[in-house]
């Protein structure tokens, strides 16, 4: 059989056809690092094969279960697991993802329940997903932040008048456990009804029923529509406590960068501690004091260094942070509180035997402190602070003195009676905040003598009568305060006159 020339022109047109075709294909192809589950127990996973894995990358596994990387080794990699784990098992796939752990943040957060990783506990809608923010953040650096100069009123006088707080301060709220530490953090809140901040409060380690009252609380005093509750209560893993508060600042910095100013409350950093020390032995890590990690003071310490106040070229938001601890036996030097206080721009000590005396707040003044003090205060009440803290500091000094002594000399009784009054005077419920303005007025005049005629254990009483009559009846001397903020020598007689006009009201109480 014989081909003619024409079908062998078609066979090497064809062929040129192939050969072009075939050099224009560009071979791509495309690598993944894939590993296996080596062993598996109490929320922690070991992997093999995983050698390009990074630290704090999130791992995926078999039926949409994700880990965190924690522990690099030679030939292996440690992590612990998000959720549910019983269903792994060893051998399972375990692919990367090459993305740091974040949440879904947006405006309808405010007013809701959310877990670590922002997915609704109150059984409403999802959370509308406006931006990712990743949960690990580097703190803006000091060219970005400016002083912090603003109040952020707690509602509390003894707090407002002696340890001010100011909008991107980090205070720590330190104090046994039953001491009133949750109650002047839900005090604040309470305080912000009117005012523009936004309230996160991180509830880690706690039981449900705790943080249902806390819920209920807030809703029934109206400022649940503007608080965000990330709930890590003691029936979640200990993954999720560990990373619940780095949730909370996440959703703080998502409105700090709007320009709002954020009050972030974590209750508490002590239970958060222990939630770490027992991934990190879990996960072989070598422990050092008090069984905890070695890197556990930078686990805070990264966390709350990222509360502050931004200049107005980068915002103007802030996040004020108020961090709780738990000490044992009021044992400040233990090694969580030691590096918490480090950390923070002064405490607040809730003290056991104030609490069980019926001084609610149960503030101990001598070691209480603000390192930014008159800083975050109105004038007015700079003006009279000075006066109110020395007056309790020798107060609490003479107190225990007075106790083997009766041969007291006139002045002792004096500095005694009137530490007397003016604790009396600063007992406060923690449902019942008070504006600055009303605050200026209650301590002026326990320290001016207005209650000086009374039993002491009227002056509570007796001060609110005080402040109402001042309302009703001397309307001038509030817009006089609230206009200039501070207290003009005109106003002050005004306030003297007041007080001798309440003296003959309460002398014919009598």
């Amino acid at each position: 059989m014989q081909t003619n020339k024409k079908d062998k022109l078609n066979i090497n047109d064809l062929k040129k056809v192939f050969e072009s075709q075939l050099n224009e294909i560009q071979f791509t192809y495309q690598s993944e690092n894939v590993g296996y589950v080596e062993k598996i127990y109490d929320g922690i996973v070991w992997m093999n094969g995983l050698s390009e894995a990074l630290m704090g990358e999130i791992l995926e596994l078999p039926q949409k279960t994700y880990a965190l990387v924690l522990n690099l080794e030679e030939d292996k990699v440690g992590g612990i697991i998000f959720g549910r784990y019983q269903h792994l098992k060893e051998g399972d796939e375990v692919r990367r993802t090459g993305q740091v752990l974040s949440v879904g943040v947006g405006d309808d957060i405010l007013g809701r329940v959310v877990n670590a990783l922002v997915q609704p506990k109150d059984n409403l809608a999802p959370i509308t997903e406006k931006k990712r923010m990743p949960l690990e953040r580097i703190a803006p650096g000091v060219i970005y932040r400016r002083s912090v100069n603003v109040p952020l009123q707690t509602g509390i006088m003894a707090i407002d008048a002696m340890i001010p707080i100011g909008r991107g301060q980090r205070e720590l709220i330190i104090g046994d456990r039953s001491t009133g530490k949750t109650s002047i953090a839900l005090s604040t809140m309470m305080n912000q009804k009117d005012s523009d901040v936004i309230n996160i409060y991180v509830a880690i380690g706690q039981k449900e029923a705790n943080i249902a009252w806390i819920i209920e609380t807030l809703k029934k005093y109206d400022v649940l529509d503007k608080t965000v509750i990330v709930d890590a209560s003691a029936s979640e893993s200990a993954t999720m406590q560990y990373i619940a508060p780095y949730t909370g600042a996440a959703i703080a910095e998502y409105f700090m960068a709007q320009g709002k100013d954020v009050l972030v409350i974590y209750d508490d950093l002590s239970k958060h501690a222990k939630a770490y020390r027992e991934l990190s032995l879990l996960l072989r890590r070598p422990s050092g004091r008090e069984a905890y990690p070695g890197d556990v003071f930078y686990l805070h310490s990264r966390l709350l260094e990222r509360a502050c106040r931004l200049d107005e070229k980068y915002g103007g938001g802030s996040i004020t942070a108020l961090p709780v601890i738990e000490t044992q036996e009021g044992d400040v030097s233990a090694y969580i509180p030691t590096n918490v206080i480090s950390i923070t721009d002064g405490q607040i000590y809730l003290e056991t035997d104030l609490f069980n005396a019926g001084i609610r707040p149960a503030i101990n003044v001598g070691i209480s402190v603000s390192r930014v003090g008159g800083a975050a205060q109105i004038k007015a009440m700079k003006q009279i602070a000075g006066k109110m803290r020395l007056g309790l500091a020798q107060y609490r000094e003479l107190e225990a003195f007075a106790q083997f002594s009766s041969d007291l000399d006139e002045e002792t009784k004096k500095i005694i009676d009137q530490g007397k009054r003016l604790t009396e005077a600063l007992k406060q419920h923690w449902s019942e905040p008070k504006d600055v303005i009303d605050q200026v007025i209650i301590i002026w005049g326990v320290t001016n003598g207005v209650f000086n005629e009374i039993a002491i254990e009227k002056v509570k009483e007796k001060s609110r009568q005080w402040l109402d009559w001042v309302k009703v009846n001397k309307k001038s001397i509030i817009k006089t305060i609230l206009k200039n903020q501070k207290l003009t020598d005109e106003t002050v007689k005004l306030l003297e006159k007041a007080r001798e006009e309440f003296k003959l009201i309460l002398a014919e109480e009598k």
